[in-house]
Order: C-alpha cells, then structure tokens, then sequence
C-alpha cells in the first residue's frame, strides 16, 4: 500500500464507486421486462414487441423497454384526452398541489434516480446527482408556483388539451421535466415517449405519479423507438407536439404537423460559439471549457464547441486546454471521481470518430490526452482541434460528443461574423472582463441563450431555445408557459361588421348610394406598381391584374407579382438595419404614419366605400380603427420590455425580447386596409422587416398606403408590399431561407403550405384565422401579434466572487 505522503505526492485518485444497489434492485424487482404506463396502469405493448437497454459503460443490459406502436399511443391519446377536461377543472391549485408533491417525491428518491440516469446514459454520477437531479426538482417546484398563479397571470389563455412530448437521451429525466411540468401546471395532459437508449428513469417517473395518485391519464408513457415518436406526431386527436432533438427530425416533425392545426416546439442542434477575449481570465476560460464540451461527454445540443478566441490569446489557451485535458480522468460513471463518462451507443461514437477523421483529412490538427479510454463500453477521449478553417465540416456540424474546435478572431466585429456563421443558434459563451464588450457582443449574437463568464447554466426560470435551424419555442419561464396554451378566444357580436361580396350586394340607398357616387375612382389604365426597397417598382413578369369593385366593375388595375419579386422584396428587406434602430426612434415612425394616415382619411374612405361597397359609417370605422392601430403599435414598440429572471445563481439573468429579422406577412383577404394594418405594423414596431402580400381581393387599398409610408420616413425596405395571385407568392416567401417568419392569414390550405414549406429553414409561423377574426375588435390587436413576431434571448450576466 502506498504511504499517505506519496498520495500526497501524486495526488492519483482511488474509486470511489457510487452504490446502485437500489437502482439495480429496483429494475429486477419491476422488470426486468418494462411496459407502458398508460392510463394510471402499465399495459403489455399491443404488438408484443420489446428491445434492449444497456449500460454505455460496460454494454450489459439492464433491462428490456416495450416497443410502443399505433395502438399504443392510441390508447395513451383516449386516456389523455379522456383526463383533460378534469385536470383542467381541478384549477390551479389543485394542479399545484400534484406538482408539488411529484417535486417533493423526486428529493425523497433522488439517489435512485441519480444512479438510474447514470446506469442507463453513462453520464458522471456527479452530474447526476449534483445537477440533473436537483434541477428537475426545481422545474416541478417552479411550475407548481404557476399552476397556482396561472388564473391571474394567464386569464386570457386556456389549455392546448392533449400535449405529445418526445424527448432525447443525453438528459432522460430533465428533459421529461422541461416538458412535463409546464404542460402540467397549464392544464394540459400527457403522452411522452423517452429516448429508445434511456427510458429506465422516465418509467420510474411513471411509478412516482402512481405514488402520489396523480389522476390516471393525466401522465402517460409510451416507449419505443422512431416509430412511436412518428404515431404521436401524426396522431389527429394530439394538440401539442414538443420535440427535442436533432434539426433533421425537426424539420420532418414541421413537415408532419403541417396543417394539422397542432402547436410545435422544436428545441433542435446546436454548433455554440464560445468567444474568448484577450482580456479574459485564462483560468476561469479553460473551466468554462470543460464545462461547455466535456460536460456529458460533450452530448449537450448547447455544448461550447466551437471556441473562438483572440489571436494574441489563442496559442496560450490551447497550451492550457491540453495541460487541463490531461488531467481528467474518463472512467466508470459511477466513479464519484470521474469526470466524463461513456458515449450513449456505438452508433453515436462512430459518428464521432468518423466526423474527427474527417477533420483530420481536411488538415484540422487533432490532439487528445496521452492517458487511453476504457476498453469497456463506448468511450472517447477529449478530443481538441486546431488550425481550423471556419468552413470546414467540424466546424460547421454538430458532432454531439466531446470535440471541440478552436478558431481565431481579432476584431469584435470578426468574432460576430464568426459566431453567426453557422445555421444554428441555440446558445453562446463570452468571456472578458469588459462589461460593456460583453453585452454588447451578446446582443449580436443569433442565438436564444448567451452566457457571460459562465457557461451551461439552467434554471426553471429562464426560457431555454434557439434561433435559426435549432428551433423555436421556448421551455421553462414564462415563455415556456406560453407554449401549452392557447388565446381564449372572445365572444363575437352577433352581427359584427364585414364588407360586401363582389356580385352579391344590392345597390345601396340614401347616404351610401350618395358616398358611393362622391367617390372618385383611378383612371382605369392606371395600374399601381409594387413597393419594393422603398420605391414604386414595376413587376418582374411584366403583368397586371384587373381589380374589380363589389359590383364586379373594373376599378384599376395592380402589378403581379411573382418570385422573382418576392425575392427582391427579401432582399431589400435584409438591407434595412430597422433591427438596430432604439424603440423610440421606431415609435416615432409610427406615430407619424398615424398622423399622416388621419391627415388622408376622406380619401381613403371614399375608396373603402367605392372598392367595397361598405357604407360611410363602415368605411369610418375602419380608418379610425386603422389610425387607432398604428398609434396602438406605436406606443408598445418602446414597452413591449423583457425581464430580469430570479434564478437561484449570483446572476442578472436578462430576458431580452428580439425581433425575429426578415418576417413575411400574407394579409387577411378582408378588412383590405385594416387587415393590412394590423398585422404588417406589429413586426414592424418590435424592429423586423415585412415583405407584405397584399389581400388579393382589394389590394388597391395596400398601395394606396404606400403613399402614407413614402411621407412619414419609413426607411427603405421596411415595408415592402407586393401585390397579385397569393397561390404564386406565398410558396416563394415561405420556402425562403432568408426569411426568418411568417405569417399567414388565409385558406386551410394555404396555411399547410406556408408550414410545410416552412421546414427549410424553420423558421417560425403564425396561421392566423383570417376569416374568424374580427378585425375591429380588441382581439385584433396586442400582446398575442407582438409575441408571433418576436423570441427571446437570455443573458447570464454573472457577478460576485
């Protein structure tokens, strides 16, 4: 045995093994063959079928998971669905109560799950049980506090019904927490299906909801692989669908959904930036390493793994990262000593070594520790590669194991450009002693979560999600909340007021007949042209339309445009840099437009009544309404504020609301103006450019418009408006890579267009019910358009010693 003094000496650690005897017990005991918990019961899968589940450790396996088929997840949906109504009508603190004591069970057991996690996903027993653990606890103690604050925080809202949750195997259980518990304290009931890998700890979260009688059909879990994840997304009677994994599968999940009418999260791949200044403290930068790449193996979608650091700093961190490198030790997970544990499935550790070969092969300059891997199980080594071109494909893919990449910058600037050359945009790290570079380098960056000094920090408080191709939704905070429910919607009048259809409508009498004859009507041969960059533009394919009024007369004459226009339009659009521009300076534009929009009213309502048929009182009512809108929007463009989250750190954790950049906007078929208005100006005011397709039924009240936009110092590009057949250029807009959003305000069909297509780029969608709406009232405007048309980022920003 060696002598104390030479431990000392050597500082070498013994194991020190974590006991998984309860754990190991617990799977002989209930299995070792594992059903569905559906409906309060475990239930034999329908087909029969069950398949392996193994220790990445040492490849022995633990149990055996059910393969959950179409009847399975039917089954899960009608008990589901058959619980809402009474989970609903329990209220919120009886909702509030459960979710309490689920938190409450989870301390009680919390070393079971630790070691359950760890023998099923191979992560450290420390990051387990010191990080996992009691973060779930957190999410279900948190969302307990909304449930009870729900009627009076969310009285506009009410439950999306059934909610289908998928989630990954790199955080089985936390990730069944972010899902679960807001669904839970909103109302809504359950369907999730675990990673195919790690589905032990989710089936011990279905025995704690039995434990504490939650109602049964509230919670249901269905296992098994991709095919059961497929029968919960294409399920009709699923309401919600919350999805976290790779881009790819997030793309055919927006595909699937498309037109469905389900809400979808997508918390999707990520390729984070972690830049590194030259004022940084080298010290706390090679620990923020560790923890943002060697932090589970490297299998976090918001892992640290590409570093961009200061060229005069570069060469000193990569010295330091390979002293740190070789001194942490890979091992058994078990092992209370162990930092990095095992890789979750050999599929996975080839992906990784194929891709860190490649990288080598494109001249990549690959280093890993001297000390080799356990011959047991699936492991790989530290991996940190340099001289490393910004292009290459480990720069630019996600590898999802313990590589990173380091690259150098040498301006501010630079390192911006670097950081948002990727397609995802999930999270980012900066480290510098500079507060003032700091934030101001966090507000460029495209990305839903950016950590200052720190790195992979969670809390129940702050939304989590990204931009770009890693998704949109947000899960945990208030956002989070948000994506289980729905805009109550309001009573409508019995006779709200609508305009005339074209060959339906009488000739009227009296005061109308006589507005209508006062009307002046443009010169038939005069045709308006598209607005585009700030000017009139004429169509790309040279043709016109006909535009006819309510009596199916001719009344003038707009441009048609086609792709090629509407791609100009997201050129011009990109160019504008509203997105910079203060909120106040925003505001002001607005105002301005109200004011000129007002100073032009009698025009506008001799054309309403004219184009429509609508009486003078009608046509009143909409351009007040109009300029009551544009004043509306003005006033929320420097109040539509984030908030500072109360996560239990030493942090200001800012959640900061940000335009989504270049938005499309199919407007409603009718009101033409007010329905043009209200759903451009909204993007508008949070800082976004609009490519707006004009209602094809009156368009000649959009480019009547354009002349209120050339006099109030709207700056080119902001709004651009095209005119002519929706059919040819929604497809255009929605399949645009460039476009970051859309929305859409038409047919059934149209919609299923825009979110099919939608799944190029993912970008964000809002299928507004065009024809249900009533534009005059109050649901019409507010909180739920400036929510569509922005996404929020999180700054940890922390601060003490």
């Amino acid at each position: 045995m060696p002598k104390i003094a030479e431990l000392f000496e050597t500082m070498e650690y013994g194991p020190a093994p974590e006991a998984a005897d309860e754990s190991r017990a617990w799977i002989a005991e209930r299995g070792p063959r594992f059903g569905h918990f559906i409906d309060g019961a475990w239930r034999q899968p329908a087909g029969g079928e069950f398949f392996a589940t193994l220790d990445p450790s040492n490849e022995e396996q633990l149990g055996e998971i059910a393969q959950g088929g179409g009847a399975d997840v039917d089954r899960a949906v009608a008990a589901a669905r058959a619980a809402q109504a009474g989970w609903r009508d329990l209220g919120g603190h009886g909702r509030a109560r459960y979710l309490y004591a689920i938190a409450r069970h989870l301390q009680k057991h919390s070393r079971l799950f630790a070691t359950l996690e760890t023998l099923d996903n191979g992560k450290p027993i420390r990051e387990s049980r010191d990080i996992d653990i009691p973060l779930v606890a957190r999410h279900f103690y948190h969302h307990a506090g909304w449930a009870q604050l729900m009627d009076a925080e969310l009285a506009d809202c009410e439950p999306l019904g059934v909610a289908g949750q998928i989630i990954p195997w790199n955080f089985p259980l936390l990730m069944l927490a972010w899902k679960i518990a807001p669904a839970l304290a909103t109302g809504n009931t359950v369907v999730l299906k675990p990673a195919e890998f790690t589905s032990l700890t989710a089936l011990r979260f279905a025995e704690l909801c039995h434990e504490i009688d939650l109602p049964p059909g509230v919670v249901n879990i269905v296992t098994g692989d991709g095919r059961t994840g497929a029968a919960i997304v294409e399920h009709p009677d699923v309401d919600k669908i919350a999805f976290t994994g790779s881009t790819e599968v997030g793309r055919l999940i927006r595909e699937a959904t498309a037109g469905t009418g389900k809400k979808i999260s997508l918390e999707l791949g990520g390729k984070s930036p972690f830049l590194v200044f030259d004022d940084a403290d080298l010290d706390s930068v090679v620990e923020g390493v560790v923890d943002a790449i060697w932090f589970n193996q490297g299998q976090v979608c918001c892992a640290g793994s590409r570093i961009l650091a200061h060229e005069g700093v570069a060469a000193a961190l990569a010295d330091r990262l390979r002293a740190r490198m070789e001194t942490l030790r890979m091992g058994a997970p078990l092992d209370k000593g162990v930092d990095i544990g095992a890789i979750i499935a050999p599929v996975q550790l080839k992906k990784i070594e194929s891709l860190v070969e490649e990288g080598r092969e494109e001249g990549a300059k690959i280093w890993q520790p001297s000390w080799s891997v356990p011959q047991d199980g699936w492991f790989y080594p530290p991996t940190l590669c340099t001289d490393v071109s910004p292009a290459a494909r480990i720069a630019q893919v996600e590898i999802f194991g313990p590589v990173v990449v380091q690259m150098t910058f040498r301006t501010p600037a630079e390192a911006v450009a670097l950081a948002n050359n990727t397609r995802y945009g999930l999270a980012a790290s900066v480290w510098t002693e500079n507060v003032n570079l700091a934030l101001d380098i966090a507000s460029q960056i495209k990305a839903g979560t950016v950590w200052i000094n720190c790195t992979n920090a969670f809390d129940a408080a702050s939304g989590f999600g990204g931009y770009r191709e890693s998704g949109f939704g947000r899960e945990g905070g208030r956002e989070g909340l948000r994506e289980y429910v729905r805009q109550r919607p309001e009573p409508v009048e019995a006779a709200p007021q609508k305009h005339a259809e074209t060959t339906e409508r009488d000739e009227r009498e009296d005061g109308d007949e006589n507005a209508r004859a006062s009307a002046t009507l443009p010169s038939i041969d005069r045709t308006a042209k598209l607005y585009i960059g700030g000017r009139q533009a004429r169509p790309d394919g040279g043709y016109s339309l006909e535009v006819l009024d309510y009596r199916g007369r001719a009344a003038g004459e707009v441009a048609r445009g086609n792709r090629k226009d509407a791609r100009n339009a997201v050129e011009a659009a990109l160019a504008t840099g509203w997105e910079r521009t203060t909120a106040h300076l925003r505001a002001q534009i607005l105002y301005y437009a109200g004011e000129n929009l007002d100073a032009c009213r009698g025009a506008l309502e001799g054309r309403l009544c004219a184009l429509t048929g609508c009486g003078a009182e009608a046509a009143r009512s909409e351009v007040e309404a109009s300029v009551r809108r544009l004043f509306t929007y003005a006033a929320w463009a420097d109040k539509w504020d984030g908030a500072v989250h109360r996560t239990p750190f030493r942090n200001v954790t800012l959640a900061m609301p940000e335009p989504l950049g270049v938005m499309a906007v199919v407007c409603p078929p009718e009101p033409g103006l007010l329905g043009f208005i209200s759903t451009v100006f909204p993007p508008v005011a949070l800082g976004n450019s609009v490519v707006a397709v004009a209602s094809e039924r009156w368009p000649l009240l959009a480019t009547d418009f354009y002349q209120v936009l050339e006099t109030s110092d709207v700056p080119p590009g902001v709004i651009n408006i095209l005119t002519g057949h929706e059919e040819e250029l929604r497809p255009t807009l929605a399949g645009h890579d460039a476009v970051d959003g859309m929305w859409y305000f038409g047919t059934a069909e149209g919609a299923a267009d825009v979110e099919r297509r939608s799944a190029s780029n993912l970008k964000r969608t809002w299928m507004g019910a065009g024809a249900a709406r009533d534009w005059l009232g109050a649901a019409a405007e507010g909180r739920e358009f400036l929510r569509h048309a922005s996404q929020i980022k999180n700054i940890w920003v922390p601060y003490g010693e």
